[in-house]
């Protein structure tokens, strides 16, 4: 079974995933690839953080506290080595660890009076981090900021609030520090406006991408590419110019069936996305998405010749 064109042919690896009978997925958020080729999925289950080989081989698993909350993922390499960040919806936290799962520090809201009367209206959704190491941070389903912090974790700035204009936002669920260009800036997946609004790296509005997304999610970058799952049934690729070079498996209007996005396993064709919440791609061009289903979804796409 194939998907995509030209270049970008990939073929889906049936049951790529083989995880022992004890490990039930839930909700599939993240998934982040690391320098050994290495697959951590996130998801909201007693078992959050799942690690894979690239044939799909069950490693390890940890992360329990985050079974309710599980949601965005980001590996950093950082000197000699690599860390995650992970947000937590249900206890309103950023969590950077070790690969291991070693927690090294938490935040939680900000102390913006004027944003956050309360801890609970801070709800994370995703975490980029710059060349410098700066943290940023996206509160896509709380106040529609991001918060700006140094590599150490302490606070900088934080720009945003809800609305349509430059500068504004509508469920930011999804940030990346695009490196692509001479110099660094922001993208963010306004998936409530439908675009992705870029910024510097000091918060200042740059323009926005419209063309070819439904309801982005987030990002990950591989060469010159930016991949982008868009929650409406697909992921999409742009060269460097945020140009479409394909979407990847596309399944119009899926969205409407009744009970979308927890839909049977009859209605989930292995070459057709329902419901595309991240992206990583390996070290040969391959791509993983994870989608949002109660039950969890993982889907391995290898790069043909």
């Amino acid at each position: 079974m194939k998907v995509g064109h030209g270049l970008h042919t990939y073929e889906v690896v049936p049951d790529w995933a083989k995880l022992p009978n004890r490990i039930k997925l839930g909700y599939t958020h993240g998934v982040v690839v690391d320098s050994r080729d290495r697959v951590y999925i996130f998801n909201q289950s007693e078992n959050a953080v799942i690690v894979l080989d690239r044939d799909g081989q069950f490693l390890n698993s940890w992360g329990g506290e985050f079974a309710k909350g599980a949601h965005g993922m980001f590996l950093s390499n950082e000197g000699e080595n690599e860390f995650l960040y992970l947000t937590d919806l249900d206890r309103h936290l950023v969590v950077k660890t070790t690969l291991n799962g070693e927690i090294l520090w938490e935040l939680g809201a900000p102390k913006l009076p004027d944003v956050y009367q309360s801890e609970e209206q801070f709800q994370p959704t995703d975490v980029a981090v710059a060349p410098n190491g700066d943290v940023y941070v996206c509160d896509g389903y709380g106040q529609n900021w991001i918060h700006h912090y140094s590599r150490k974790a302490v606070y900088i700035r934080s720009w945003g609030g809800k609305g349509s204009d430059a500068g504004k936002l509508d469920c930011p669920h999804g940030i990346w520090v695009d490196t692509r260009g001479r110099a660094p800036i922001l993208l963010v997946a306004d998936r409530g406006n439908q675009r992705i609004q870029r910024f510097t790296l000091v918060g200042e509005p740059i323009d926005f991408i419209t063309a070819e997304l439904r309801l982005p999610c987030c990002f990950y970058q591989f060469g010159d590419e930016i991949y982008i799952p868009d929650l409406l049934a697909r992921v999409t690729i742009f060269d460097r110019h945020n140009r479409l070079i394909t979407h990847l498996g596309d399944n119009p209007a899926v969205w409407e069936k009744e009970g979308w996005p927890n839909l049977p396993l009859s209605d989930l064709p292995s070459d057709k996305f329902v419901a595309p919440h991240a992206v990583c791609v390996d070290s040969r061009g391959d791509v993983y998405v994870v989608e949002w289903h109660e039950r969890g979804r993982l889907t391995k796409l290898q790069r043909l010749p």
